[in-house]
């Protein structure tokens, strides 16, 4: 099994209006409800991408994202499925529920990350 992140960019959704997103909601929600009940859920959420801070590599703290950035993520869903097809199978579901356009990404491995969380008692 591998993790795949699907996204899509803050702005993405600017097209729906007010009173189309309780519908999006809605069917949003059945999407992840479906996802859950498959067992390949991980985690999602909607990101507040306009408060972000940039943490640096000397300690500083600072108000982002930089002003040079064109896209940010809006909104991400984590699955755990067997392959890329799979994972896309799931953007598509997702994309048709949100109405906008998903992005497909693995999420690299790490055995020595993976080996803590589960000595920890997560996934």
């Amino acid at each position: 099994m591998a993790r795949y992140l699907i996204s899509f960019d803050d702005g993405a959704m600017d097209h729906i209006g007010a009173e189309g997103i309780p519908d999006v909601g809605k069917a949003a929600h059945a999407v992840i409800q479906e996802a859950v009940d498959a067992g390949v859920f991980v985690y999602g959420a909607g990101l507040e991408s306009q408060r972000a801070t940039i943490a640096g590599t000397d300690g500083l703290v600072t108000d982002g994202p930089y002003p040079e950035t064109k896209e940010v993520i809006g909104g991400f869903v984590v699955v755990d499925v067997a392959t890329r097809d799979e994972a896309e199978a799931w953007a598509v579901k997702i994309a048709a529920a949100c109405r906008c356009a998903q992005e497909v990404r693995v999420i690299l491995p790490d055995p020595e990350t993976d080996a803590m969380v589960r000595a920890a008692g997560g996934r």
